[in-house]
């Protein structure tokens, strides 16, 4: 996406290497990037990657409006893995130390709803307040979005074939009623289902429940899903703790799942002998 070389973009950063892609992509445009690095959050190269770099807290959202103000922005991504337990902790207020915008945000907001897309929502609707504007946070990684069809060299097997289509409008039914993102089957026969815990933990279950090899993940997006936050995604690591629980195939939404560092995933997945299906 071209870009005015003037042109000022948040990066508003969580854990792991998408905010890295994200940045990358931004200076691929032409921009240049004013980054809030969440506390304890952000991967120690991103600075490096950045023309401004501030740290605040997760719940600072006051800070977050302060630094991307100073830095001349308009429009901001943000994106990056948070712990959802964080949000679920008796004791979040006081380890978080929330700022006053956080807290009226809370109160306001999501006392009764913490589910992500209310987070969203609120936290968007208090930048735009103050100017900034959120945007889809794949705008500047459309090349690390899943494909439609077999991505990997080997294709899925007749059997996980058969589990994709049992599995998938499932799948759709519990993304639609925000439980989770994925699901597990074997043998046309629903294994586990995410929650709460992550995609990594479940995966994990799937492999304990099922000691039989070749079971079939499936990750997607619900229809009307908020890019602006929260997209599923896919990486390396997810490719490793899957072939090590005996899974056979993953099938993921075209265009609603990010590959994290694309080619490098779907190299992994042919190591391991993984099918990776996206599907339309």
């Amino acid at each position: 996406m071209p870009a005015d070389s003037a042109k000022r973009l948040g990066l508003i950063a969580g854990q792991g290497r998408l905010p890295l892609l994200v940045a990358s992509g931004m200076k691929a445009a032409g921009a240049q990037i004013c980054c809030v690095g969440l506390r304890d959050q952000y991967d120690s190269q991103l600075p490096a990657l950045c023309d401004q770099f501030e740290v605040a807290g997760l719940v600072r959202i006051g800070r977050w409006i302060k630094v991307l103000r100073r830095g001349g922005v308009r429009e901001a991504v943000m994106v990056g893995a948070v712990t959802k337990k964080r949000i679920h902790d008796r004791w979040r207020l006081f380890r978080q130390m929330p700022d006053w915008r956080a807290a009226v945000l809370w109160y306001r907001h999501l006392r009764h709803d913490r589910r992500n897309a209310a987070v969203l929502a609120a936290v968007a609707d208090e930048l735009s307040r103050n100017g900034i504007t959120l945007i889809d946070s794949t705008t500047y990684i459309q090349d690390q979005l899943a494909g439609e069809g077999v991505m990997t060299r080997a294709p899925p097997t007749a059997p996980q074939r058969a589990d994709v289509e049992f599995g998938w409008p499932l799948l759709l039914r519990t993304v639609e009623l925000d439980i989770g993102q994925s699901i597990a089957v074997r043998d046309r026969d629903v294994i586990a289902v995410e929650a709460v815990e992550g995609t990594d933990a479940m995966i994990e279950r799937a492999g304990n429940l099922s000691k039989a090899r070749g079971w079939t993940l499936l990750k997607t997006a619900k229809r009307e899903h908020d890019m602006r936050a929260d997209v599923p995604t896919i990486g390396v690591g997810t490719i490793e703790r899957a072939a090590k629980a005996g899974c056979g195939c993953i099938a993921v939404g075209a265009g609603r799942v990010i590959l994290v560092d694309r080619a490098s995933v779907l190299e992994a997945a042919d190591r391991a002998r993984v099918a990776v299906i996206g599907i339309p």
